[in-house]
C-alpha cells in the first residue's frame, strides 16, 4: 500500500524557465541511471527478502520508495523548467502564427533547435515530462538488475548509487539556476546516503563474498595474466595479497606458454592460497545448507499470507475497543 503526499520530500524551486536544462534532466527521470530504475530495482528485489531478510526487506523498500519521491522532484523539476512551454504549444487556432506563440523568430528558432535532438518533448508530450532519457530513447525494464540473492543484489544497488551521484554530478555545472542546484545537489546527496546504508546491509551478511553460496576454486582464484604487449604494471590488483580471499597473487608473464604447459589450465595445483579443493567443498556445503535453511525457516509450506497475523489481530482489538 503506498500514500502519497502531496508536498515533495525537498521543497524543488526554479529561479527562471530553462528547457534546455530540462530536456537534460530528462536523464534522471526516464534514463538508465535515473530515478524511475533506482525505484524500480530495489521494489523488485525486496520480494525475494521478505521472509528469510525482513530487515533488509524493510530497507529495500523504504528506499525505493523514497527513490518515487525523488522522480517526482525530478518530474516537477522539469515541468517548472519548461516555463509556459505546455499553455504556448495548446494554443493552435489557425490564425495564431507559431512566431507570435514563441515571442518572435528567434524565439521559435530556438524552440526548434531544442527540438531537434528530441522531438517528443515537444511534439508528443507538449511539454511535460516523459518516461525517455535525455535523447528520447524510451525507459526500459533492462536498466533493472534483480538476481535474488542479496550478496549480489546489494552489490548492484552500490553501484547504481555511484552511478546515479555521478550523473548529478555532472548535470550540477549544466545549470546557472541556484535553486535547481539546490535540488540537484540534495538528490545528490541522498545517493551517497543509499550507498552506505547498503553497503552496511552487506556488510551485515556474513560470508558475503564471492557473491552467492560457491567459494571458487582455489586453482584460479588468484592468478593474473599479462595480456597486453608493451609496458606492464604491477599493483594492489595483481601482486601481494588479494584484498578479499587474502591470496597471493600469481603474475603470469607469458599467458600462452602457461596455457599449453598446464594442459589448457587442467593440470594446476593452487600456490599462494590457503585454501584447497577439500576445504572449499566443505565450506560450499556449509555455506548452501545455511542459506537454505535461512529461506526455508521463513517459508511456511502452506496457508502464506503476506501479511503478518499479528498485525490483523492488534487491528482487531482496536476495532472492538
Amino acid at each position: 500500500m503506498f500514500y502519497h503526499v502531496k508536498e515533495l520530500q525537498f521543497d524543488a524551486r526554479v529561479s527562471r524557465p530553462d528547457p534546455r536544462f530540462a530536456r537534460i534532466l530528462l536523464e534522471q527521470f526516464g534514463g538508465a541511471n535515473g530515478e524511475l530504475s533506482a525505484s524500480m530495482q530495489y521494489f523488485v528485489q525486496a520480494f525475494a527478502c521478505r521472509n528469510p531478510y525482513p530487515d533488509k526487506y524493510d530497507l529495500l523498500m523504504d528506499v525505493a520508495t523514497e527513490e518515487l519521491g525523488h522522480l517526482e522532484i525530478v518530474g516537477a523539476t522539469i515541468q517548472m523548467l519548461l516555463g509556459p512551454v505546455n499553455a504556448r504549444m495548446k494554443d493552435v487556432v489557425d490564425d495564431i502564427e507559431i512566431m507570435k506563440m514563441m515571442d518572435g523568430k528567434a524565439a521559435k528558432e530556438d524552440y526548434i533547435h531544442q527540438a531537434l535532438t528530441n522531438p517528443q518533448f515537444l511534439v508528443i508530450s507538449a511539454g511535460s515530462p516523459m518516461f525517455t532519457n535525455s535523447n528520447g530513447v524510451p525507459w526500459n525494464a533492462s536498466y533493472i538488475s534483480g538476481n535474488g540473492e542479496l550478496t549480489v543484489d546489494l552489490q548492484s544497488d552500490i553501484a547504481a548509487e555511484a552511478r546515479a551521484k555521478i550523473v548529478y554530478e555532472t548535470l550540477i555545472p549544466l545549470t546557472d539556476d541556484p535553486e535547481v542546484k539546490r535540488t540537484l545537489d540534495f538528490l545528490m546527496t541522498r545517493e551517497v546516503t543509499h550507498f552506505q546504508q547498503f553497503q552496511a546491509a552487506l556488510n551485515s551478511i556474513e560470508p558475503n563474498f564471492p557473491p552467492g553460496v560457491f567459494e571458487t576454486n582455489p586453482r584460479y582464484s588468484n592468478l593474473h595474466f599479462n595480456l597486453s604487449e608493451g609496458e606492464t604494471y604491477r599493483g594492489s590488483w595483481n601482486e601481494g595479497k588479494s584484498c578479499k580471499l587474502d591470496e597471493e597473487w600469481q603474475y603470469i608473464e607469458n599467458p600462452r606458454e602457461y596455457t599449453e604447459h598446464t594442459n589448457g589450465m587442467r593440470d594446476i595445483e593452487p600456490l599462494g592460497t590457503h585454501r584447497t579443493a577439500q576445504s572449499v567443498c566443505e565450506h560450499d556445503c556449509k555455506l548452501a545448507q545455511q542459506r537454505c535453511n535461512e529461506v526455508l525457516s521463513a517459508t511456511p509450506e502452506r496457508d502464506l499470507s503476506w501479511n503478518k497475523e499479528e498485525h490483523y489481530r492488534e487491528r482487531e482489538l482496536i476495532d472492538v475497543e
